[in-house]
């Protein structure tokens, strides 16, 4: 009998034409495999690929500053729901999908293109495996961390599909790694646990030095990640206890 196939997650990356569809469109993806070894580790599997995509709709020049795709370069590819499904569900059929801050992918790899895929972002899973990181970009944790058998020319240039998903594939190696499939699962479904304040008098604190006042303000934010944040620090001050995991390198909590 031929051995079964490898557990594989794909790690993806998409450049768009800007952030909110149907008014903004794909114009490529990239993506790497990461699959686990019969060792039990897991590493990087196959070569990985790209493709570029026709957005229907021509490229805004901020977009185009970012990934220097051109109009003329996407004019003949294929529209994104011809490639989308082979891309996101290929055989042997992977069990997860993977995104630097996959919010992002998800709004535009739905369930129906994705057959309801679960995500792991490496974003999230970050900040609270490695809170002292001094960012928590694909890049920045790329250099600060220094992963482990990285061809350096491979994952350039920033900011195209396949460079991306390549630097980010050994991110999710390491923590798959570290804590295992299951947390980075559980990490990735609940909003992300942001180490240090972002804005204000108190930016850069850590949250358990700010003042309660100052905390409950942070309930009403705008942004979804900075509420789940202050909601579990006030949480914990007030009995909640942990969540989440102690890492190595400390937690937030």
């Amino acid at each position: 009998m031929p051995p079964p196939p490898p557990k594989i997650i794909r790690v993806v990356d998409l450049e768009t034409t800007g952030p909110a569809p149907p008014a903004h469109g794909v114009c490529e993806i990239g993506w790497q495999d990461v699959a686990l070894g019969a060792d039990g580790r897991w590493e990087l599997h196959g070569e990985g690929g790209a493709r570029l995509v026709n957005p229907g709709r021509a490229m805004p020049p901020i977009t185009q500053a970012i990934h220097h795709i051109l109009d003329e370069q996407v004019a003949d590819a294929p529209l994104w729901h011809d490639v989308a499904r082979a891309a996101l569900d290929p055989y042997p059929r992977r069990i997860a999908l993977a995104a630097h801050r996959a919010d992002f992918e998800q709004v535009f790899c739905t369930p129906a293109l994705t057959r309801s895929a679960e995500w792991i972002c490496t974003w999230k899973c970050a900040m609270r495996l490695w809170p002292d990181a001094p960012s928590f970009s694909n890049q920045v944790l790329r250099y600060w961390r220094k992963p482990e058998g990285i061809e350096h020319e491979r994952g350039l240039p920033a900011h195209r599909a396949f460079p991306d998903a390549y630097v980010t594939a050994f991110t999710l190696r390491d923590m798959l790694n570290d804590v295992g499939f299951e947390q980075l699962l559980d990490w990735s479904r609940v909003p992300g646990l942001i180490p240090r304040v972002r804005y204000g008098p108190d930016r850069g604190k850590d949250w358990r030095e700010i003042e309660e006042e100052v905390l409950i303000g942070f309930l009403g934010d705008r942004d979804i990640d900075i509420r789940y944040t202050a909601e579990t620090e006030l949480a914990r001050r007030r009995g909640g206890g942990p969540v989440g995991r102690e890492t190595r390198q400390g937690s937030l909590l």
